[in-house]
């Protein structure tokens, strides 16, 4: 095989790897840079190749390239961290190993493999720097049933005390809701409200993040205070606590335990006054028996235990919660509906709501957006996947009533005919709104209409 076969080779199976390649020559300039590191520093290859890097990019006051280090000190790096700025001055953080590169003892130039920390970077810097607003009450629940009432009582007793809590509830349920009611009910309001959601961070920088870092703990780390510190006074929520590993589930308890937190690569102990409140969205017996929570953190967290009820077993706060929705996209999009037809109500009073309020209200938002003139909700205006659930199927006006001596493919087509009928009449006649609704295309519709006969559509 040829020397240019090979370098085709080797050039193509470097353009495919899931890390960024970049080589430059004793002189600085840029010999080989692969597809992945053009998509992490957001540049075209030919805005680098055959370039010097000096030229390329640019660094912070005191900062330099890690390729050009190695190129000075002919001593490889390894896991460094480089911020530094592409061509158009955006800022690109990375984890580089840097190797020279050497050929019968002479330097010929300086390879790097990188890989593209920006997001997660971001994401840290919005955790630490930026504090929660715990901007919900206890009167921004919404509910009036026994099952709901109940947890809202226990939760405003709960306000008198520092004593941690474990909020349990399927997702949608409103636990957050509950942990900032509790936080502005108690003694602590004015001092920091922190959320942290323990499954939206990587494994490795979630134990720097809740208790900080010292400078030189590990490679690019720097004087970081985490969450503890930032809380301390307020309230910690840590949400889905399942989601830590077991090691650091059992430093989070020493920390509560002993109320000091060390940052990582520290040895000094600093006392912290933090509540905390963690949530999971499962049974926690269940999540012990898998080895997903540890029994003795359960405990500890568990001083106070909320039980958030689904939407399900409250069904009689549907009648409360859809007016406020109604009203709440309202004001947002400008509308003035008046709220939702009866059938379409009853058939929410059937419906079991897997996604409890947070699909109720998605739900309510998405019907709106398919408003048009019209005063009342209807179920025209449901989401596709809402509509096709059973206990919104039936609602027609009476036409869909079960007829058991039908064959089952004239049913669904006859459902199929006065649902076309009545959502064309609900439009005027207009097929581009009518197809809209429907969620198909202009001449689906049209096909559909000649198919089974359909007048009164204008064009």
């Amino acid at each position: 095989m040829n020397e240019g076969n090979i370098e085709l080779i080797f050039g193509k199976v470097l353009d495919s790897i899931d890390a960024g390649v970049h080589v430059i020559d004793s002189e600085g300039n840029t010999i080989f840079y692969n597809k992945k590191m053009s998509e992490i520093e957001g540049m075209k290859i030919e805005d680098v190749l055959h370039k010097n890097i000096r030229e390329v990019f640019s660094f912070h006051k005191n900062g330099e390239s890690t390729l050009l280090l190695v190129l000075h000190n002919r001593t490889e790096r390894l896991n460094a961290r480089q911020s530094y700025f592409n061509n158009k001055q955006q800022e690109i953080t990375t984890i580089n190993n840097t190797f020279p590169i050497e050929k019968d003892g002479v330097l010929i130039g300086a390879m790097e493999i990188a890989r593209d920390v920006t997001k997660i970077e971001k994401m840290i810097q919005d955790t630490i720097f930026h504090k929660g607003d715990a901007k919900y009450t206890f009167d921004s629940i919404i509910g009036v049933s026994t099952a709901i009432t109940e947890v809202i009582e226990a939760s405003k007793r709960a306000t008198r005390t520092n004593s941690s809590i474990l909020i349990i509830g399927e997702t949608g349920t409103g636990k957050e809701l509950f942990a900032q009611s509790i936080h502005n009910g108690s003694s602590r309001s004015s001092k920091p409200f922190i959320s942290q959601n323990c499954a939206a961070i990587p494994e490795t920088l979630m134990e720097g993040i809740l208790f900080g870092t010292k400078k030189g703990a590990f490679t690019g780390a720097i004087e970081r205070p985490g969450l503890f510190e930032q809380a301390d006074g307020g309230t910690l929520l840590l949400d889905e606590i399942n989601s830590l590993d077991p090691s650091l589930q059992a430093k989070l308890l020493r920390v509560i335990q002993e109320r000091t937190v060390r940052r990582v690569g520290d040895t000094k102990d600093r006392p912290v006054d933090v509540r905390i409140i963690a949530t999971v969205n499962q049974d926690p017996i269940d999540l012990i028996t898998n080895g997903l929570l540890r029994k003795d953190l359960f405990y500890r967290l568990s001083v106070v235990s909320l039980f958030i009820p689904p939407l399900r077993d409250r069904k009689d706060d549907i009648h409360k919660l859809v007016p406020f929705f109604v009203e709440k996209y309202n004001h947002v999009f400008g509308m003035h509906v008046l709220g939702i037809d009866r059938s379409l109500m009853d058939s929410f009073l059937e419906y079991d709501w897997p996604g409890n309020v947070r699909e109720l209200e998605h739900v309510i938002e998405g019907a709106m957006n398919l408003i048009d003139q019209e005063e009342m909700i209807t179920f025209s205006h449901l989401p596709n996947h809402i509509r096709n659930k059973p206990q919104f199927a039936e609602i027609n006006g009476g036409d869909m009533l079960m007829d058991a001596e039908k064959p089952l493919d004239l049913y669904l087509q006859d459902a199929e005919i006065s649902y076309l009928k009545r959502v064309l009449l609900q439009q005027n006649g207009n097929i581009t709104k009518t197809a809209q609704v429907l969620g198909m295309s202009r001449q689906n519709l049209q096909y559909r209409l000649r198919k089974y006969g359909i007048s009164g559509a204008q064009k």
